[in-house]
């Protein structure tokens, strides 16, 4: 039989205090009934003895010390679950929000989630195609992982994760393929962009929604990305789909996470972040992988804003510890009119090695990216010793490495809102490769280069004029 409590002991913030409770437990969820009769829910956020400390979702305004009755639901926060998900918009609870009504539920599942047996891990392999070729060539996105994207204040993050959305697909079309997007902290307009974005793009129906705007209350927000895994791993692991898991923004979570964690009075960390910060961090992004027992697999995208550009704040540290590389979006090459303003050399996916090339992508494809990798990086050092020398006092190949630092960023990084096939990225990689000298191109082996190189091609592609230069050199 559940009891119900009258009257509460203390409300602070967000916060109420609940003396004299027996056998609560961490995280259970409570039902508050107003004077009125109106309810409202919250979860129990610390047990001190038979002190109960309790978060209400909806806020304290209007709770009474001596009316409030209170009732102990007896279990976790659990999202309702069904294939209906599909092409629905909840908010950050759960909650439909779309005017279709509520969710009839094959089954209800604590957001927290089960943990994955590492025995039962398979190692990521394959891979997603993002229609991104900056991202698709050199930081491929493999099912399984998690490979977040940092931005900085004013960067395009949220057309980045439309066109993500929009474009994403798995090889093997047989199979089933859904996009969980998460939103957390969002303004009003903000939300509306990406739920018109998806519908006009047609995607909608193989995508769920999870919206938590700015103006919600921060523990809903400590919820979203939950609630977001939640269904994905449903989807993966019980109708054999695979699962691309997109939230933004994760320094909104952590934002969020930090003002909760004051408000119970906890000895801050970092920036004021609590201490827990990066266990909790990793109970969301270590939901991510695959599992031998499902055919299939939950792959996520956290995006986060670095507050000033600092990679070395909590938020990105962090994550970066957990995560497997990161997708790091470029102030400069946004500022040159670039999108999507990937920079490519501080950018890295540790599992690309193990999903790309023969039987994945295409034979070429390690080549092609570190040949790429190699000189662009190269064209940096150019850039560096023009700054100091001159342009029309560098060498014949300098000169030509500054030319292809210029059209890889006019033609393979600046490709708009075009979607591009891996095949179409590894042609255009190899077109860019062949404007410099064959000898400079000393990552790839000659069987490759026979295959691939051709200089005529790329001149008449590019429209190039100083043809001589490659002649002298290859003489």
């Amino acid at each position: 039989m559940a009891l119900q409590y009258v009257g509460l002991d203390d409300i602070n913030g967000s916060l109420v205090v609940l003396d004299h409770v027996k056998n609560a437990s961490n995280e259970e969820m409570v039902e508050f009934v107003l004077k009125d009769g109106t309810k409202r829910t919250g979860r129990v956020a610390e047990i001190e003895g038979e002190k109960c400390v309790i978060q209400v979702f909806e806020g304290t305004r209007g709770l009474s010390l001596t009316n409030t009755k209170t009732r102990l639901i007896g279990e976790p926060m659990k999202l309702p679950l069904s294939m209906e998900m599909l092409g629905r918009v909840f908010n950050g609870a759960g909650k439909p929000i779309d005017g279709l009504g509520d969710l009839y539920a094959e089954k209800s599942a604590d957001i927290n989630g089960q943990p994955l047996n590492p025995v039962s891990r398979v190692y990521p392999q394959n891979y997603i195609n993002t229609g991104i070729s900056s991202i698709d060539a050199l930081t491929t996105l493999i099912r399984g992982q998690k490979l977040p994207i940092f931005s900085g204040s004013g960067l395009p993050h949220n057309q980045l994760a439309v066109q993500i959305v929009k474009n994403a697909r798995v090889a093997n079309d047989d199979q089933g393929f859904a996009v969980v997007f998460a939103a957390m902290g969002v303004t009003n307009d903000v939300a509306n962009y990406f739920r018109r974005s998806f519908e006009e793009a047609g995607v909608m129906d193989r995508t769920v929604l999870f919206l938590n705007l700015s103006n919600d209350p921060i523990v809903e927000r400590t919820l979203t990305p939950r609630c977001a895994l939640t269904a994905a791993e449903y989807l993966a692991f019980e109708h054999d789909m695979h699962v691309l898991v997109v939230y933004t923004d994760i320094t909104s979570y952590c934002e969020a996470l930090r003002e909760y964690s004051s408000s119970k009075g906890e000895i801050p960390g970092r920036k004021g972040y609590p201490g827990y910060l990066y266990s909790d961090l990793a109970s969301l992004y270590e939901r991510a992988g695959i599992s031998k027992y499902a055919k299939g697999s939950v792959t996520q995208i956290p995006i986060l804003t670095m507050p000033n550009n600092d990679i070395t704040h909590p938020v990105p540290d962090l994550t970066g510890y957990i995560t497997e590389g990161q997708i790091t979006l470029d102030a400069d090459l946004n500022a040159q009119g670039i999108y999507p303003p990937v920079g490519v050399l501080p950018s890295l996916s540790r599992l690309m090695k193990d999903g790309i090339g023969e039987g994945f992508t295409r034979a070429d494809h390690q080549d092609c990216a570190n040949q790429l990798f190699a000189c662009y990086a190269h064209v940096q050092d150019v850039k560096s010793l023009t700054s100091v020398i001159g342009e029309d006092e560098l060498s014949d190949t300098d000169k030509k490495y500054m030319e292809f630092g210029r059209l890889f960023e006019q033609h393979f990084l600046n490709q708009g809102d075009e979607n591009r096939s891996i095949e179409e990225t590894l042609d255009l990689g190899w077109n860019l490769l062949s404007v410099l000298p064959r000898s400079a191109l000393d990552r790839v082996d000659n069987k490759v280069l026979d295959q691939f190189y051709d200089h005529e091609k790329a001149v008449k592609t590019f429209g190039l004029k100083e043809d001589h230069i490659i002649k002298e050199l290859q003489k």
